[in-house]
């Protein structure tokens, strides 16, 4: 199992974009991921507001942050620490616990411009619910989209593909006007992840309500 380790720890140095995120002084391979997105769809623009979800150690945030210029806001939002990056507000929280989704809404400014999804979920080995876990996690930056996703706003989201990945298509397509499926060149041949770049929200969907605890009645005396 070790030597096993090892072969892919060597592959993954030798990788021409592992070597290219060095050399550029990004923080992972993923940049460049992202990148070729934004090139090809457009995602985003000088000033534009953008949450980055599943966002350390913050490939994404940081070419988000390039890309926006100083009128823009990037908030990042992870379960992991993150090391600060300039510009970038960092988040440690579960997006899937509704105490996190109440502390991002108190670090927005306005509406974003943008949903970014790099998050994916501890995978198991076993392929169909490594599959079932990452489309539960997409609908959670759904939700995050419902909440506050400005009209005519973008999501870009990872997700890996599976029997459950049409379902998720046709929620993206009743919310955004038009959905894409992408495999960046950056993206390792052997993956089965897919990027879904969905431009035009509609903002038509009910939120669901996050319940607030009220706190404790003092007793009177």
């Amino acid at each position: 199992m070790a030597d096993l380790h090892d072969r892919w720890t060597a592959e993954r140095h030798n990788e021409r974009y592992y070597k290219l995120a060095k050399k550029m002084n990004y923080r992972s391979r993923a940049s460049f991921k992202i990148l070729q997105i934004d090139d090809r769809f457009n995602i985003f623009h000088e000033g534009d507001t953008v949450v980055d979800l599943g966002a350390c150690p913050g490939g994404w945030s940081q070419i988000a942050r390039e890309r926006v210029g100083d009128e823009g806001y990037v908030v990042a939002v992870d379960l992991r620490y993150m090391y600060p990056l300039e510009g970038v507000v960092t988040m440690v929280g579960d997006i899937t616990d509704d105490n996190t989704i109440i502390e991002l809404l108190k670090n927005m400014e306005g509406k974003a411009d943008v949903v970014l999804s790099d998050m994916a979920p501890n995978i198991g080995g076993h392929y169909s619910t490594d599959h079932a876990r990452s489309v539960e996690l997409c609908m959670f930056a759904v939700d995050v989209c419902d909440r506050i996703l400005r009209s005519k706003g973008k999501l870009v989201m990872k997700v890996f593909m599976g029997d459950m990945f049409n379902g998720l298509k046709k929620e993206l397509e009743s919310r955004f006007e038009s959905v894409r499926v992408h495999s960046p060149k950056a993206s390792r041949p052997t993956s089965s992840e897919v990027y879904i770049i969905a431009k035009g929200f509609k903002g038509n969907h009910k939120v669901r309500p996050i319940p607030i605890e009220k706190p404790e009645k003092k007793p009177e005396f």
